[in-house]
């Protein structure tokens, strides 16, 4: 998920095909390695750790898509386009291991420290490189996707809570979203922010812990900057993680319980349109490059797709991994929540916080 640290908020238009809410305000407390690919389905381990690069090179790899550009690069900005991101990366790191599921990753450039998450144990955990872990907030409502706003404030997906919240300069934590159409959210999963302040969520039902079912389907939602809270997608079977294009004008979702990632045009006011396929795979976390190329979490790697839904190959890790992020002075180290462990890789191009 992406920090996206400005000095002000840029207001945004609102407008969408699809019914609103009002959000509720109140407060609450090396070697390369080289392996087959590994399946999606969760259930498998690799027995190697290195970065495998497709030999398949469908589709036109040397002319990416316009999604894949940043619509402010400078004119001096390095042409990421025919980099292969992976090949001869190294084997991923432990940075630090002990904790029960991690999630979240979320990189804060201004402080220069990781957020992640422990879902089980009801915390958010800080890591200051090379490896000092420290606890950021417990109890977190079982905290899972992170994200940072404009304004540099911590949007947090609370599964426990059921709710998306973020947490004022003075510390406290309110809600922004908890409800649509006056149905309580399930579990609010993963969520990416937009330069303009756009928020993006996804809301499968995988915290639920037999609570009873709040909205009906399992949606994909955008929070305007008024606090309204629009459905995107009614559809899928378990969206989850979420990601935006560099230049802002793509948003990412996939899918953990089908193989299949889908993309969204986003116009310039932060509506959402025009749903087509990105690629056959299901993932729970994903990070983009400033290339625009997709890293997705898979059974036992991270896989690695170009702009145009092709193939550059996978990350092997030792645990299986939930989501990404890139952070690091220079953007170019790819940080890893896998199960009960963090582990980080140093890569070729930077990507985004």
């Amino acid at each position: 998920m992406r920090a996206l640290l400005l000095s002000s908020l840029v207001v945004l238009g609102c407008g969408s095909s699809e019914t609103s809410t009002a959000a509720d305000d109140s407060a609450t407390t090396d070697e390369t390695a080289t392996t087959t690919d590994s399946s999606t389905d969760g259930s498998t381990e690799p027995t190697d750790t290195g970065a495998v690069v497709e030999d398949s090179m469908a589709g036109d790899s040397t002319t990416p898509p316009a999604d894949s550009m940043m619509a402010d690069a400078p004119v001096d900005a390095p042409d990421w386009s025919k980099v292969n991101p992976i090949e001869g990366a190294p084997m991923v790191k432990k940075v630090q291991g002990g904790f029960e599921f991690t999630e979240g990753t979320s990189w804060n450039a201004a402080g220069g420290f990781l957020l992640f998450t422990d879902i089980p144990r009801n915390t958010i955990h800080k890591l200051v490189p090379p490896a000092t872990v420290t606890s950021f907030r417990n109890p977190s409502g079982n905290a899972n996707g992170l994200a940072w706003d404009p304004m540099g404030l911590l949007i947090a997906c609370e599964h426990g809570n059921r709710r998306v919240s973020r947490t004022n300069a003075g510390g406290t934590v309110v809600t922004i979203a908890d409800k649509f159409e006056g149905q309580n959210l399930n579990s609010p999963n993963d969520v990416i922010v937009r330069s303009d302040g756009n928020i993006y969520f996804t809301d499968p039902d995988y915290g639920l812990a037999g609570r009873p079912r709040g909205v009906m389907f399992k949606g994909v939602y955008r929070i305007d900057k008024a606090g309204a809270v629009t459905a995107i997608e009614r559809m899928m079977n378990q969206p989850n993680g979420i990601a935006l294009s560099p230049d802002e004008n793509t948003l990412y979702v996939a899918d953990s319980a089908a193989p299949i990632t889908n993309k969204w045009t986003v116009a310039a006011d932060g509506t959402v349109s025009g749903k087509t396929k990105f690629a056959d795979i299901g993932s729970d976390g994903m990070a983009v490059d400033d290339a625009g190329n997709l890293y997705l979490t898979s059974s036992g790697s991270v896989r690695v797709y170009r702009p145009n839904g092709t193939p550059w190959g996978n990350i092997a890790v030792p645990e299986n991994p939930s989501n990404c992020a890139f952070g690091g002075a220079d953007r170019k180290t790819l940080y890893i929540s896998a199960r009960t462990s963090i582990y980080s890789v140093d890569l070729k191009i930077p990507g985004k916080p």
